[in-house]
This record gives C-alpha cells, sequence and structure tokens, in this order.
C-alpha cells in the first residue's frame, strides 16, 4: 500500500504525514520542483520534469487498487479511480466510480462559464467574486477521518 500527493497546492500535507506515521504507510510527494518533505524513511519526494502534466501522469501511471491518491485536481482524480485508487480531495471527499463523472461534468461546465465570461468584458479580466470557498478546519478533520479510513480499508483488504 501507498499513499501518493499531488503536491502543487496540497494543503493537507502535513495531516498526510500525520496518518502515515502512525499507520506506517509510505508517501510518495510528486511535484515538478522540489520542496521539503520530513527526512523521514516513509516519506519520498518524486520530482518529475516540467511538462505539462508531469506530476499528474507519474502518479496516473503508477495507481492501482492498491494506491491512495490525494488530489484536488478532478481530471487526474477521474484517471485513477478507473485505474481503481481509493481517490480522495483535500477536503477530505472522496472521488468514487459514482461520483467522479458528476465532478468531471461540472469541472467543464464551470470552465466553460469562466470563458464565457472572460470573453464577455472584451478580453479585460475582472476580479471574480467566486472560487472555492476557504479551506476550513471542518475540511482538515474531514480529511483526517477519511484518509485514515481509507487506509484501515485497504490494510483490511490485503
Amino acid at each position: 500500500m501507498m499513499i501518493f500527493v499531488d503536491a502543487d497546492a496540497c494543503p493537507v500535507k502535513e495531516e498526510i504525514y500525520r496518518v502515515a506515521r502512525r499507520t506506517g504507510t509510505p508517501v510518495k510527494v510528486v511535484a515538478n520542483s522540489y520542496f521539503r518533505v520530513p527526512p523521514e524513511p516513509l516519506f519520498e519526494q518524486v520530482v518529475v520534469g516540467d511538462g505539462f502534466d508531469a506530476a499528474d501522469d507519474w502518479i496516473a501511471e503508477r495507481a492501482d487498487a492498491r494506491t491512495i491518491v490525494i488530489t484536488g485536481d478532478i481530471l487526474l482524480a477521474d484517471r485513477c479511480v478507473k485505474a481503481g485508487a481509493t481517490v480522495i480531495g483535500h477536503n477530505g471527499r472522496p472521488f468514487t466510480a459514482a461520483n467522479i463523472g458528476s465532478a468531471v461534468a461540472a469541472r467543464g461546465l464551470a470552465e466553460d462559464a469562466r470563458a464565457m465570461s472572460w470573453a464577455g468584458t472584451g478580453g479585460a479580466r475582472e476580479r471574480s467574486s467566486g472560487g472555492p470557498a476557504p479551506f476550513s478546519a471542518s475540511d482538515r478533520s474531514r480529511f483526517l477521518s477519511a484518509l485514515d479510513e481509507a487506509v484501515q480499508r485497504l490494510r483490511r483488504a490485503r
């Protein structure tokens, strides 16, 4: 069993490290550039090339039924769910075969709406009042519970 972390903009790295230490689960933290990971045997940083989606490709190529993938990237989540991985968003909500199609569709709609809004301003960028809600303590708590539950579930399946 292994945890793969899509490290770009991941707000829950410390929570991942905490669960990994407690459960003895190895973690690979994947990113396009170097940043600090705890200098402990359980944690490994994987620095991939600068190519577009290089970190996503690295994770998706290795995701399987024995991996837990932590990401906020819906398209990466879709690829990993299809590979059989357990996928958890930064807010603790799981991506599953039952909900990933809706998440991908909603992402597409939001992208289209942003493009239409931007085009409607003649190309001038305006400050948007939308966007994701601020990351909260309840998001962290939900994430910790979801990750712990996923690790335990995969352990029982072995």
